[in-house]
């Protein structure tokens, strides 16, 4: 790519104006740094922890790993990257993507240019000037041509606030914010409350070393087996010899993953041949289950025979039949939530040290000084585990002070839930970019695919704007509220509002029901993101100091 300025400049300099601030070093941040590199910018990115890897930085609780098959969860822009590093397992571990990420930053020298221990708090756009004036914790006060946003979907903590929490003689500990050093609950009396996906992989770990372990439970989740293994070299070598294949194939596919549906319809088969296939599946183990037919998240009646296969399985594992209905899924169709992967989770609940708590029948009252209250026992703890996930998608970005044109803050511009055009860019929000934002496929397809395919367009974007000496990029109100509307459409086809979930907003009090990711699928959006583009940024307001483009 050619390079539009020269930079030499590191995280450690006095310099105070960039040409682009980011905030994340995460996978987003990453690479956004890595390309604008590429464009010869000078950059400065932020992030509040002490080294990359954003929320596999923080993500540390016991049997935290990636729910995506390591080989299709890492990047594809470098082939020497893919050629050179080698996964252990299926499923990777947190520390081992951990240690993937800081390879991929000494790999390209990627610190230099990246601020730790860094919170930024504020960011203004200045009319007259036509920046972004940002601000931090520690009192750094920068200006940037571009304010970029790779915060990630879910980095900011919903810790539910329970009345008498700090009364609690014990330790409590949230599974986004876990220690740095190890966590000993050997003997202890343990509450984890949560089951959704790092409740799911925490559980079983914990009860290992509990003497007791009481998991609350809400609401119970749909989990297909992990299947985890150890990648042969054999193997290794197999999926190397064919990455390009592997990667063209996940970057036009629906999802971001290089796997192909059995059949169309679930119903146009015979109960035999379905049962067959999901038993094919379930034997294969990931997300291949949910591959099993295309019309599961689109006809109630497809995905009811999906969704009674995996009541039968937990029914199976769970040698309590009790324990097992309450184990059961019954309020919502399955993949209509995070589709979660089953590490013994199931088997879990046959340790005579773990017992299940209802707490929809028996709701948490609040916390004291001996453990948690519910409307009907007290369960003394010694230790409590927070698994309540996240305010996802846009918690991160309203809890910045972010004020666009007219000083309106994003806050603001989204108390009736996030509008974006393309899941990227704001109305009156110029010369900003989010990567994975609300109106972006993000959560419902395959993270790195899809990122890389967010920051390409961003980068491809702010290019085209300093060859055509163009001074502000906004969207136009029109185009916004079209995409919104596209947004809507597509995920009003499916079952998904039939759940209650994160992807809505509905796990925070407060916040507007509004389905967030776009569902049409990662090809598709490629192809509108990349029509937008070669249209000459059709939707966008194009300025420049003289004239409008």
């Amino acid at each position: 790519m050619t390079s539009i300025h020269q930079n030499s400049e590191k995280a450690t300099d006095e310099r105070s104006e960039f040409d682009a601030i980011v905030v994340g070093a995460g996978f987003s941040g990453l690479y956004m740094l890595y390309r604008l590199r590429e464009l010869g910018l000078s950059i400065r990115v932020f992030d509040n922890a002490d080294d990359v890897g954003g929320t596999w930085f923080w993500n540390r609780y016991p049997g935290a790993r990636c729910d995506s098959e390591s080989y299709n969860y890492c990047f594809s822009f470098s082939k020497e990257l893919l050629q050179e590093w080698s996964w252990s397992e299926r499923y990777a571990t947190q520390p081992e993507i951990l240690s993937y990420l800081k390879h991929v930053a000494d790999r390209f020298d990627l610190r230099k240019d990246i601020q730790f221990n860094t919170r930024v708090t504020s960011a203004v756009f200045h009319e007259e000037s036509g920046k972004w004036v940002v601000g931090t914790d520690r009192g750094d006060s920068m200006s940037a041509k571009f304010f970029i946003n790779a915060v990630g979907c879910l980095s900011t903590a919903n810790v539910p606030k329970f009345e008498g929490l700090e009364s609690f003689a014990g330790n409590w500990y949230h599974t986004s914010k876990w220690p740095h050093e190890p966590v000993d609950f050997q003997g202890q009396k343990v509450g984890v409350i949560g089951t959704g996906a790092s409740g799911l992989q925490c559980i079983p770990e914990i009860a290992k070393d509990a003497a007791r372990l009481i998991v609350f439970q809400r609401t119970p989740h749909y989990a297909s087996p992990a299947q985890n293994r150890p990648i042969t070299p054999e193997e290794d070598r197999q999926i190397k010899a064919n990455y390009d294949k592997l990667v063209e194939k996940m970057r036009n596919a629906h999802a971001g993953f290089p796997y192909e549906t059995k059949a169309k319809h679930a119903l146009g088969v015979t109960p035999e041949e379905r049962n067959q296939i999901y038993e094919e599946l379930w034997k294969i183990g990931g997300y291949h289950f949910l591959y099993s037919f295309s019309d599961l998240l689109y006809n109630k009646e497809a995905n009811d025979t999906a969704s009674e296969f995996i009541r039968s399985k937990i029914r199976q594992i769970v040698r309590d039949p009790e324990v097992a209905e309450l184990l059961c899924p019954k309020e919502y169709p399955y993949g209509t939530k995070r589709p979660l992967l089953d590490w013994d989770y199931y088997e879990t609940f046959n340790r005579e040290n773990v017992s299940l708590v209802d707490i929809k029948k028996s709701p948490i009252v609040k916390i004291t000084p001996e453990g948690i209250q519910t409307t009907q026992d007290l369960y003394e703890l010694d230790s409590i585990v927070f698994a309540t996930g996240f305010d996802a998608i846009t918690g991160t970005l309203v809890r910045m002070d972010i004020r666009g044109r007219g000083g309106i803050t994003l806050k603001q511009k989204w108390e009736n839930g996030p509008s974006t055009y393309l899941g990227m860019t704001v109305h009156q929000f110029p010369n900003m970019f989010v990567i994975t934002g609300p109106g972006s496929p993000s959560v419902l397809a395959n993270l790195p695919i899809t990122i890389e395919q967010g920051v390409d367009w961003i980068t491809a974007c702010i290019k085209f704007i300093y060859e055509h000496k163009i001074d502000r990029i906004e969207p136009t109100l029109e185009a916004e509220n079209a995409w919104v509307e596209e947004v809507n459409k597509e995920a009003n086809a499916t079952l998904y509002s039939l759940a209650s979930s994160w992807y809505s907003g509905t796990n925070i009090p407060g916040k507007p029901k509004v389905f967030m990711p776009y569902v049409g699928g990662l090809g598709k959006y490629r192809a509108i993101c990349d029509n937008v583009a070669e249209a000459g940024y059709k939707g966008y307001d194009l300025v420049s100091k003289s004239h409008q483009v």
